[in-house]
């Protein structure tokens, strides 16, 4: 279903979203509903109005770190539309060349991710995208490898908040934009 979306901000990107996001019950483990965006970048008109709404009112940004795997699928269009560079934020092991790491907890052990040393300039403002904010641990570590690049996070965007599981509270005052909040 494509929908016509000129000049949609945030706000009616918020609104059209439910359309075009899945609930998939007990994925990928049992009592999980993971909120599946492929309908969503399936729809032509639907992923450029998200990834518009992403960009809009950033201020002066110098480049755009998306965090594996779908943050990836949103934070390179929107670095395009902003016209700067690209920062992808890897698992553990995935990246090569020197990189920093960043350990942080989740629920059932421990994650890690990392970026190239050189990735970001002593100074540099960058935004920080996801699709899904949840408990907060994968974005306040990604935080914290920009922010030892000397690097700024100047916000950490997302499509999705799940409210209920708390993710701000995480954050150390980091400014959170979704564009819908379940």
């Amino acid at each position: 279903m494509s929908v016509p979306m000129p000049g949609a901000g945030p706000a009616a990107v918020g609104d059209l979203l439910p359309r075009f996001i899945r609930d998939v019950p007990d994925y990928p483990q049992p009592g999980v509903v993971f909120k599946d965006i492929t309908p969503l970048l399936a729809d032509g008109a639907a992923f450029a109005a998200a990834v518009a709404a992403l960009a809009d009112g950033q201020g002066k940004i110098d480049k755009v770190a998306g965090i594996e795997a779908r943050g990836f699928i949103l934070a390179a269009p929107v670095a395009c539309h902003l016209g700067v560079g690209f920062v992808p934020v890897r698992k553990v092991g995935k990246l090569p060349g020197p990189t920093h790491a960043e350990t942080y907890q989740l629920e059932y052990g421990t994650a890690t991710v990392e970026v190239h040393t050189d990735a970001f300039a002593p100074g540099e403002r960058v935004l920080l995208i996801d699709d899904v904010l949840a408990t907060g641990g994968t974005a306040a570590a990604t935080a914290a490898l920009i922010r030892r690049c000397g690097a700024e996070v100047t916000t950490l965007a997302v499509l999705i908040e799940l409210g209920f599981l708390g993710g701000r509270a995480n954050l150390s005052g980091l400014p959170v934009r979704s564009l819908l909040a379940v």
